[in-house]
């Protein structure tokens, strides 16, 4: 570039740290035109916008302005405007004189979900107090929802999203709420597959113990559940040494089985959300496809998989057929739906509340421990312990108001 050249640079923007600015701040009662009559009083003093911020709490509004100073002689003038702007409009002004933009936030950015059911003071807070002694910036708070519990985020910098994810965990569980800690980023809206578990996620119920209880043999079922859960049997032999008390039921008990299954609070709500924002969502279930077959169909989901249980001669055989569902199996499963889905590994949600889903959980972008046992909680990305299950959507920053704008208005999206 030759000297007579000039660089070809903006000559607004963002100012630097020593050029005057002006914060402009609005209180009142909202209603409609407030913003347009702030900046059609500030227009006339030719500033520029560095920073806009606004929020409505109960019909209250507050409304903040950063902009550029103007001269010395206009900046006076600009404060009796705007103060008497104002007033026309029955609202109050304040005007800071300062210099430069806003901080910079700190490195390391999460988004820290609370949701209470109800949300206290006393428990907010201590989860407010946990971020400071962090080394953590609450840089704004919103609410996501107030329905079916209290969800707000905070936008937090200054700290590693790991090292907030352990501290939170702790003050979390000591005040009764439940947060979740994801990292900031183009990528939480960017997960566009959700593979849940069935047993207890997607369902209250145990479809193993449903079968059970038509055969007349939940003792025995629960016999080697325990012995499973004592580690004297893995997956694989606690399926088939359950699956074979079941050996000589009628086939009919399958549709008896279907009609006693219960969803969970908000499932429905969950997957029509998803589905109308355009995720992919599948199950994956330790149980049997006799039921999974039959939700995938009913809540319209895109995949589905599970064990067989084998019918003979309109009996069940007490075996299972095809491919095992089980703890590695469910991980599996997840990458083939990802793949099938067209959707990186990086941007899938996985869902589940038992030991058999944590390879699952793992392997996901994002694992929920849903009402999960507490190695499982230790171990996922992030937990929910409320029994509804929608409220996994306020994990990925789905607000509310979103959820009820997917609906369209036609009252489909109930509990």
């Amino acid at each position: 570039m030759s000297a007579s050249q000039t660089p070809d640079v903006p000559t607004t923007g963002v100012p630097g740290p020593d050029v005057p600015t002006l914060l402009v701040k609005i209180f009142g009662k909202d209603r409609p035109g407030i913003t347009a009559g702030l900046f059609d009083t500030l227009a006339a003093y030719s500033v520029d916008v560095v920073d806009i911020e606004q929020v409505v709490s109960r019909g209250r509004l507050v409304l903040c302005a950063l902009v550029t100073e103007p001269t010395a002689v206009g900046q006076g003038e600009l404060r009796a405007t705007v103060h008497s702007w104002a007033e026309s409009m029955k609202l109050q002004a304040e005007i800071i004189s300062g210099t430069g933009d806003n901080r910079p936030r700190g490195e390391g950015r999460s988004h820290v979900t609370v949701l209470g059911h109800p949300l206290t003071a006393e428990q907010t807070a201590a989860i407010a107090a946990r971020i400071a002694e962090t080394g953590g910036n609450i840089d704004r708070i919103f609410r996501l929802a107030k329905y079916p519990v209290t969800a707000v985020e905070f936008a937090v910098s200054g700290c590693g999203t790991e090292a907030l994810r352990t501290a939170l965990a702790t003050e979390a569980h000591s005040v009764g709420v439940d947060v979740a800690v994801v990292s900031a980023g183009l990528h939480r809206r960017a997960q566009r597959l959700v593979v849940m578990d069935v047993d207890s996620t997607l369902i209250q119920d145990e479809v193993i113990e449903l079968f059970a209880a038509h055969a007349g043999c939940e003792d025995k079922v629960a016999e080697v559940t325990a012995a499973a859960m004592r580690g004297e049997l893995d997956f694989e032999q606690s399926l088939h040494a359950r699956v074979e008390l079941l050996a000589g039921l009628d086939a009919s008990v399958v549709d008896k089985v279907r009609a006693e299954v219960r969803l969970t609070p908000g499932a429905r709500t969950l997957i029509r959300t998803l589905k109308r924002l355009g995720y992919q969502v599948g199950v994956v279930s330790g149980g049997f496809t006799q039921v999974t077959d039959d939700l995938k169909e009913k809540l319209g989901l895109d995949f589905a998989q599970a064990n067989t249980l084998e019918i003979v001669d309109g009996r069940l055989t007490g075996r299972v057929t095809g491919e095992i569902v089980d703890r590695a199996g469910k991980a599996r499963l997840l990458r083939r739906f990802a793949e099938e889905a067209g959707v990186p590994l990086a941007q899938t949600v996985a869902i589940g509340d038992g030991a058999n889903d944590l390879d699952m959980l793992n392997a996901a972008g994002l694992g929920v421990a849903f009402n999960a046992k507490p190695v499982v909680r230790r171990a996922a990305d992030t937990a929910v312990n409320v029994p509804f299950l929608d409220t996994v959507l306020y994990l990925l920053g789905i607000t509310r108001e979103e959820v009820e704008a997917a609906d369209g208005g036609t009252g489909e999206l109930l509990h």
